[in-house]
């Protein structure tokens, strides 16, 4: 069972631990009635699948906070700080005051630069700007890999030279890859899917979404089936 995924061109998602399951989800719900876990059945004789389509598709949304997972990933600053505007998710990240982040930085596809973002205003080029070419998209990102190799000798001078860890970080550009724990019920892992799966949230959070997503699957199958269903519907 793989239970870690790459994203973009250094990036993952890793299941740390899992707990609870789709049949702790029925077992809390049947106990506004003092019941039990029934058991699945069989296209010819449903068992408890029913009621936990029933829960998701009317919202009964606290037994799914029975069940939740903990996540390690490693992506761009950027998109920590996208992240990490779901507060119903609890939190540890790497702190450069206490040690070095990895030297890794994002680095996108040419194509990813000449994205137009559709009808995507934050997504789209800034107001009165020149349609890109494919010359300055490749100019861009040769120019920011460079910028990277700078910031990189600048931060290891500083560090070998003994400024403090927490102001040498100042160095560091937000294409810097960091590490974090992510920790959330599984309610909660479905409204973050929800927003970071649509079509208008930014691209490269989107990649780390799907990943997430497969997990949610290997943890709890049945009602990831339900969730993608709704989003399709």
């Amino acid at each position: 069972m793989l239970t870690r995924r790459p994203v973009l061109d250094h990036g993952y998602v890793s299941l740390v631990e899992s707990w609870g399951s789709d049949q702790r989800i029925i077992e809390a719900a049947r106990m506004s009635t003092d019941g039990a876990f029934r058991g699945w059945g069989t296209a010819d004789a449903p068992g408890d699948e029913r009621l936990l389509r029933y829960l998701w598709t009317h919202k009964h949304a606290s037994p799914f906070e029975m069940a939740g997972m903990t996540l390690e990933v490693q992506a761009p600053i950027f998109v920590v700080r996208e992240w990490q505007r779901h507060r119903t998710q609890s939190y540890n990240e790497m702190s450069a005051r206490y040690a070095p982040l990895p030297d890794l930085h994002y680095l996108p596809t040419i194509e990813r630069v000449m994205a137009d973002g559709g009808g995507n205003k934050q997504a789209g080029a800034m107001a009165g700007a020149q349609q890109i070419t494919r010359e300055y998209a490749e100019e861009f990102v040769r120019v920011l890999e460079r910028a990277y190799e700078a910031g990189q000798a600048l931060y290891t001078s500083a560090l070998t030279a003994g400024v403090p860890k927490e102001l040498a970080r100042l160095a560091l550009p937000m294409g810097r890859y960091t590490r974090m724990r992510a920790s959330a019920n599984l309610r909660n892992w479905l409204a973050f899917l929800t927003l970071r799966l649509a079509s208008d949230a930014q691209w490269e959070i989107r990649q780390y979404a799907h990943a997430v997503l497969t997990l949610v699957r290997v943890s709890f199958p049945r009602t990831a089936e339900l969730f993608e269903e709704s989003r399709h519907e």
